[in-house]
């Protein structure tokens, strides 16, 4: 597999950097071949769309630790579109101080928050060329209904106003805090990040939805990765081209009177086993260090899960 895994912080394989100009490579989805540049230029425009999962609920963290997590909320750069159900926007705050200290640090950043209670956004003190923007989205009775309906978000918001306002999205959880840098070595047209309690599993026992009848089944003989569901993007376009089609998926498998073994999460497992991301980010972009520990092959934690009572986030 031809994904960069070199997550250092040095200048990665494949990038050219010429007065303060970066070159992407792009590539098509389910290709590893570069076919093309594109010229990104830093500071001098807004280029890149991150996605702050702020509180919406899916299926990852009982990977874990068999219980019921988060999901994710975004903006720009970067861009984070945010997603929240009403009690956890009290992750919010020290997700978006963390943030502010460690991700892109130097770049233009726009957080966008999804939320249906705007009221309840604290207020947080960004810096320059860093900004807040509030998108008020409807909550579900169920957490499973939230999950499953973030892609769908994702997609609607992409085409209404993140290809027009970013160039990137970076799609994570707000149940998180960042503690180590996060900057450009994650960007990519297509990402994704291992789950950290599934990086050095065997294939067959990865948790993909094994049911035939499900638009996300994977049968036990295929596979590359098992992808966390708390961190991946891309381009605007890719990322669109995802959520778009995990969406359609999630349709197709409720009218047919099924639901995914990890909701949107097995959808995002499927589409990557079919579209090759072009960067896989190791485990060190997203850990709980309470269930997991800090082994030593990770020489940093970058992104970490916040304490929490998952049962007490999830009752109604």
């Amino acid at each position: 597999m031809g994904a960069d895994l070199n997550h250092t912080g040095e200048k990665l394989a494949g990038w050219e950097e010429q007065s303060g100009v970066i070159r992407v490579p792009l590539c098509f989805p389910g290709k590893l071949k570069c076919c093309s540049l594109r010229s990104v230029t830093f500071l001098l425009i807004t280029f890149i769309g991150v996605l702050f999962g702020a509180g919406f609920l899916s299926p990852r963290k009982p990977m874990l630790g068999r219980q019921a997590g988060a999901w994710e909320a975004g903006g720009k750069l970067d861009g984070l579109p945010a997603g929240k159900l009403s009690r956890y926007v009290v992750f919010l705050e020290l997700f978006l101080q963390t943030a502010e200290k460690h991700f892109m640090v130097g770049h233009r950043v726009t957080y966008y928050v999804f939320t249906d209670r705007p009221g309840d956004v604290p207020s947080v003190t960004l810096g320059e060329g860093r900004q807040m923007v509030v998108l008020k989205v409807r909550n579900y009775s169920r957490w499973q209904d939230v999950s499953m309906h973030r892609m769908e978000m994702i997609s609607t918001f992409s085409r209404q106003r993140f290809l027009h306002e970013v160039d990137y999205l970076v799609c994570v959880d707000v149940d998180m805090r960042f503690r180590d840098h996060v900057g450009v070595e994650i960007l990519a047209p297509l990402f994704g990040t291992l789950h950290p309690a599934f990086y050095g599993a065997a294939r067959e026992d990865f948790p993909y939805e094994r049911r035939p009848q499900s638009q996300a089944h994977i049968p036990s003989d295929q596979g590359d990765f098992y992808y966390m569901g708390a961190f991946f993007g891309g381009s605007v376009a890719e990322v669109l081209r995802l959520a778009s089609a995990c969406h359609q998926a999630m349709v197709a498998d409720e009218a047919n009177g099924i639901e995914a073994v990890w909701h949107d999460e097995s959808h995002l497992n499927r589409y990557l086993l079919d579209r090759k991301p072009s960067k896989v980010l190791s485990p060190e972009y997203l850990w709980d260090p309470q269930l997991l520990g800090w082994p030593a092959v990770m020489k940093k934690l970058r992104f970490v899960a916040v304490p929490k009572n998952h049962e007490e986030i999830r009752s109604p």
